[in-house]
């Protein structure tokens, strides 16, 4: 059924049976274990133990730091958000690695895919309206975390343009233009962070929402009952207009996410227009210092609409 257990490193497979021996009071051991598809950054597997549940493991080797502890806080913040919804399933963090293992591994619960139901698209727009819901405190969020694999910084403000400014699009631009992709457009650049108070303004009616932080579709998938799971988030708080910006990049939501997620939450004028803009800078930038020139057209082209306003 799974293959060997050698196919995982020894040390691997060592650490997570003493964790899974701690966490069960009782002797663990793997049985078995096979490669997931769909991860792009980390080595993934389903994992079979002597426990009548399956696992889903993921590790890397090199100078990861504490990215596993920070995708493991970012789920646990996402199950506390989202406890009182029964439309959306977030995995639970069974364990991970100091930063200081080799390799670095994360330990959840596993969550086979499946095919959506009929109202999937509805059940996620409705759910990711009422995580919006929730987001008390300062813009930002108490550690940093990562976006793919790149640090993410969340130094906790209330000004949320200053926050959008600082802590995701400068950095980005920064590494963005040290690696010569942005050549051209620095007068672009200085006029929107001039523009962004006034470009924002709507998040401060909108109030602190926590957000997955990396919503494209790679990461939201059909569980069992046909209703939706989320995975590999880079939360924090912020406007939840950044969710929605993530979803119409890469592929795009169904429709009736959208028009689930504006019957409970409804959207302000000006996203579409304004705001979708501004947001999508910040990924598209990130996939520029990723994967290089092919993404700088469609970060200038956003850059373009977010100031054609003025």
């Amino acid at each position: 059924m799974a293959g060997s257990p050698s196919t995982l490193p020894s040390a691997l497979r060592a650490a997570v049976e003493e964790a899974l021996s701690s966490r069960a009071k009782r002797s663990v051991e793997i049985l078995g274990a096979e490669p997931v598809t769909g991860g792009c950054i980390h080595q993934t597997a389903r994992v079979w133990t002597n426990l009548p549940e399956d696992f889903f493991l993921k590790w890397a080797q090199g100078p990861l730091s504490d990215v596993f502890a920070a995708e493991a806080d970012g789920l646990n913040a996402l199950r506390g958000s989202t406890r009182d919804s029964a439309d959306l399933t977030v995995p639970e963090v069974v364990g991970y690695s100091d930063a200081e293992a080799k390799p670095a591994w994360l330990l959840l619960e596993y969550i086979p895919r499946g095919s959506p139901g009929r109202d999937y698209a509805e059940r996620l727009g409705e759910a990711l309206a009422v995580l919006h819901e929730t987001g008390q405190g300062r813009y930002g969020w108490h550690r940093s975390n990562y976006i793919g694999s790149l640090p993410q910084a969340n130094t906790p403000m209330n000004d949320w343009p200053a926050f959008w400014w600082s802590e995701r699009l400068e950095p980005q631009l920064v590494m963005a233009s040290d690696n010569g992709w942005l050549a051209g457009l620095e007068r672009e650049w200085a006029t929107l962070e001039l523009e962004l108070p006034r470009l924002l303004g709507a998040a401060e009616e909108d109030g602190r929402s926590v957000l997955h932080g990396d919503l494209w579709s790679g990461n939201v998938y059909p569980g069992p009952d046909g209703g939706p799971v989320l995975v590999d988030p880079a939360v924090y708080r912020g406007h939840g207009e950044v969710d929605l910006a993530m979803t119409e990049l890469f592929g795009g939501f169904p429709r009736g996410f959208y028009s689930a997620y504006e019957g409970r939450r409804p959207l302000r004028d000006g996203y579409e227009d304004v705001r979708r803009h501004v947001y999508q800078l910040y990924p598209l930038l990130v996939h520029v210092n990723l994967f290089g020139g092919g993404y700088v057209n469609g970060a200038a082209a956003a850059l373009r609409c977010a100031l054609a306003s003025r």
